[in-house]
């Protein structure tokens, strides 16, 4: 039986995670405009106006598919673990920024963000467990973190 969508989730769970995602602006917003311009960056460093967006759509895209994992249930092991290492991978997620921007500890940032990477990977394959689209809602992510990694140990390197 087919379960009819539960508007009142999905608001929360894409909602919580835009929200939650850009609590990291905390740190960002100030260094991004002040000593961030100053430091050494690859040719390939995107534009800033740019990681504002593609962060939202990163961002609900999470949300959704942890919706569509929550209507699957966490009643189950397969629906507690997908949850649990979700909001693991989220903390890493939101602890990046605090690390890159807060502390400017660019090599610690970028040891943080190649454990970050495992959790996504680890969040895909749990998601995937109980929905194939939600996993797949996922990749992007992995692919944007990927790039970020790169980007950041590039920082690293040259500063």
């Amino acid at each position: 039986m087919k379960q009819s969508p539960n508007f009142s989730r999905l608001f929360l769970a894409v909602a919580g995670s835009v929200i939650a995602g850009t609590s990291g602006a905390f740190f960002t917003s100030g260094a991004v405009n002040s000593w961030y311009q100053g430091i050494n960056k690859p040719w390939f460093n995107p534009p800033s106006w740019l990681f504002g967006p593609v962060w939202t759509l990163l961002f609900v895209l999470m949300g959704v598919a942890f919706y569509i994992v929550w209507m699957k249930g966490f009643d189950t092991d397969k629906g507690r673990k997908a949850r649990n290492i979700f909001l693991i991978q989220f903390a890493f997620n939101i602890a990046w920024s605090g690390i890159f921007f807060g502390m400017r500890n660019f090599w610690l940032a970028f040891v943080e963000i190649v454990i970050l990477w495992w959790l996504i990977y680890r969040t895909i394959k749990s998601f995937s467990a109980m929905d194939k689209q939600a996993g797949m809602l996922l990749w992007p992510y992995l692919a944007w973190v990927s790039f970020a990694a790169f980007l950041n140990l590039s920082v690293a390197m040259l500063n």
